[in-house]
C-alpha cells in the first residue's frame, strides 16, 4: 500500500539562502521589520505595487530579491493583528505550505523577532509549524503518470528566536501525523481498506505502546454482538473489532468508539448510483478514533483511553439483511431494520455496549459519519455535538475550540426518544425524516447505560471537495486533534 508524503520539520535562528521564505503579514502593515530593511525595502514595494493590505490568505510574492538571489519571499496576509491567535498561526504555515507545494522542496516560515496578537513567540511557532505541516499532506501514492506534476516540497524550516519551541513542537508533530493516519485511511480504496486490512493497520499501533487486539465474527457471535454483524452478513469480508488500548495513567479509561464501514452502498436499501464512491469515507469516525489513539501514544500521553471501532463493509448480497429484519443487540435489545442504509447506528449500538461493560469508563465518546441529516442543518463548517450532559458538551466546545476541529451542540431529547419507537421491537433504527440525527443520536443513547456520554455525528467533516487553509482537498482527519485536546484537558 502506497505511503503518503509527509515532510521533515526542523527549527533555526537564521533564514536559509533558498526555497521559499514566507513572512506573516498583518493588515493594514506598512511595513515588514528586520527582514525588510535586510531587502532593501523590497517586500514594502511590492506590497505597494501589488494593493497588497494583509487580508486573511492574500499573498504577493518577491522572487530573488537583492540579499536573497537565490529564495522567493512570499508575504502571507494573516488579517488583524490584535486578532491573530492559534489558528491564525496554523492558517499562516498552512497558507505557506500550500504556496510552496508546487514549486520548492523547501520553505522557510520566518517569524524570528515576530510578535503578533496575544501570542507568545514560541506558540506561534509551534503553531505555524503544526499548520505547514498538517497542509503539505498529499496522498499521491497511487499515481504512476504526470509524476512530475506531484508535491515537490520536502522540508519546512521554523525560524524562531523562541526558545524550547522544537521540544514543543514534538507533542504536536504527534498530533498531526495522527491526523494524517486518519487522512490515509479515509482516503484508501475500498479494495484495500475492508475490515480485514483496518484490523492491521490498528495493529500496527502495538509498535508505540499501545495494547491491540483484534475481535473476528466467531468471537463476537459467542458474544451475542447481533446488531454489528447483521450489518457485516452480506459481505464476503469478515466483519471485525478493534480494541487499541493507551494505558499513560491509572484510574477508569477515557472510552472512543468510531464507526468503521469501509464501504456502505445501503446494502438492500441500495443508495443511487451517483455519489456512492464517497461512501469509502463511512469509516471516518474509525479512522478519527485511530489517528487519536496514534496521537496519543506517540506523544506520551499521561492519560489512560481505550479506542474501539466496529469493522463492516455494506453489501447487497443474497445473505444481507433486510428491511423488516429483527436484530437482537449485545445489550439484548432487540431492533426492527427498517432501512439497512442506516446501518452505522446497529454498528456502534454492539460497540457501545462492550465498551460500557468491558472497560468501566469516566466517560464514552462516539464518532461516526451518521447521517446525512447533519449536513442540512451544518453543511460542511461543523460536526453536530449530541449530550445531555451540560459539563460534557462544555468540555468538547472548549476541546473544539482548542483544536480547531469545530462542533456545534444540537438537540437530544425524549422527543427523538419516541421517533424510534418500534410496534414489533424495542426499537426500530430509523426515526423519520424529521430530526434524523437527532433520533439517531437517540438511537445511540438507548445503548449507553450509566456512563457520561456523547455523540459526534462528523459526517459534513470527514471529507473536504476544496482545498481548506490546514488541508487539502480530501480526507481531513477530523477529529484527531479534537479527542486529543479533550483527552489533553481531563487527563493530560
Amino acid at each position: 500500500m502506497p505511503s503518503a508524503k509527509t515532510i521533515a520539520v526542523t527549527f533555526a535562528d537564521a533564514l536559509p539562502d533558498e526555497g521559499l521564505i514566507a513572512v506573516p503579514a498583518a493588515r493594514g502593515a506598512d511595513g515588514y521589520g528586520a527582514l525588510d530593511e535586510r531587502l532593501g525595502g523590497a517586500l514594502g514595494r511590492a506590497a505597494r505595487a501589488s494593493a497588497f493590505e494583509g487580508k486573511p490568505g492574500q499573498t504577493v510574492a518577491v522572487p530573488g530579491p537583492d540579499g536573497l538571489a537565490g529564495a522567493t519571499v512570499l508575504l502571507v496576509g494573516v488579517g488583524e493583528a490584535d486578532k491573530f491567535d492559534v489558528e491564525a498561526a496554523r492558517e499562516f504555515g498552512g497558507r505557506a505550505a500550500a504556496a510552496a507545494l508546487d514549486k520548492h522542496e523547501s520553505l522557510a516560515l520566518a517569524l524570528k523577532d515576530t510578535r503578533l496578537g496575544a501570542l507568545s513567540v514560541g506558540t506561534l511557532a509551534v503553531q505555524a509549524a503544526a499548520g505547514a505541516k498538517l497542509r503539505a499532506y498529499a496522498f499521491e501514492g497511487y499515481r504512476t503518470k504526470d509524476l512530475d506534476k506531484l508535491s515537490k516540497l520536502e522540508r519546512v524550516m521554523v525560524v524562531t528566536d523562541a526558545d524550547g519551541a522544537e521540544a514543543a513542537f514534538a507533542g504536536e508533530a504527534a498530533v498531526a501525523d495522527g491526523v494524517m493516519l486518519a487522512r490515509d485511511l479515509v482516503s484508501e480504496p475500498p479494495n484495500v481498506l475492508h475490515p480485514e486490512h483496518f484490523a492491521e493497520r490498528c495493529r500496527e499501533l502495538s509498535a508505540l505502546g499501545v495494547d491491540v487486539k483484534v475481535l473476528g465474527e466467531a468471537e463476537m457471535a459467542a458474544l451475542g454482538m447481533g446488531s454489528l454483524l447483521g450489518v457485516g452478513q452480506g459481505s464476503v469480508r469478515e466483519s471485525k473489532m478493534a480494541v487499541m488500548h493507551w494505558r499513560g495513567a491509572e484510574g477508569a479509561p477515557i472510552a472512543i468508539i468510531g464507526k468503521g464501514v469501509t464501504f456502505d452502498t445501503g446494502g438492500i436499501s441500495l443508495k443511487p448510483g451517483a455519489g456512492m464512491e464517497e461512501m469509502k469515507m463511512d469509516m471516518g469516525g474509525a479512522a478519527a478514533v485511530t489517528g487519536a489513539m496514534h496521537a496519543l501514544a506517540a506523544r506520551k500521553a499521561k492519560a489512560n483511553v481505550v479506542g474501539l471501532v466496529g469493522l463492516v463493509e455494506n453489501m447487497p448480497d443474497g445473505n444481507a439483511i433486510r428491511p423488516a429484519d429483527i436484530l437482537t443487540s449485545l445489550s439484548g435489545q432487540t431492533i426492527e431494520v427498517l432501512n439497512t442504509d442506516a446501518e452505522g447506528r446497529l454498528v456502534m449500538a454492539d460497540v457501545l455496549t462492550y465498551a460500557e461493560r468491558e472497560y468501566d469508563p469516566c466517560v464514552m465518546m462516539d464518532l461516526a459519519t451518521l447521517t446525512g441529516a447533519i449536513l442540512v442543518s451544518l453543511a460542511d463548517q461543523y460536526a453536530g455535538l449530541f449530550t445531555e450532559d451540560d459539563a460534557l458538551a462544555a468540555e468538547f466546545l472548549a476541546a473544539a475550540d482548542a483544536s480547531g476541529d469545530r462542533l456545534w451542540r444540537m438537540p437530544l431529547g425524549d422527543a427523538h426518544r419516541d421517533m424510534i419507537k418500534s410496534d414489533i421491537a424495542d426499537m426500530k433504527n430509523v426515526g423519520g425524516r424529521d430530526g434524523g440525527s437527532s433520533s439517531a443520536a437517540a438511537f445511540l443513547g438507548r445503548f449507553v447505560e450509566d456512563t457520561p456520554w456523547a455523540h459526534l455525528d462528523i459526517a459534513g467533516m470527514a471529507w473536504t471537495k476544496k482545498d481548506q487553509p490546514v488541508c487539502p482537498k480530501g480526507a481531513t482527519g477530523y477529529g484527531v486533534r479534537l479527542l486529543d485536546a479533550f483527552v489533553r484537558a481531563r487527563m493530560g
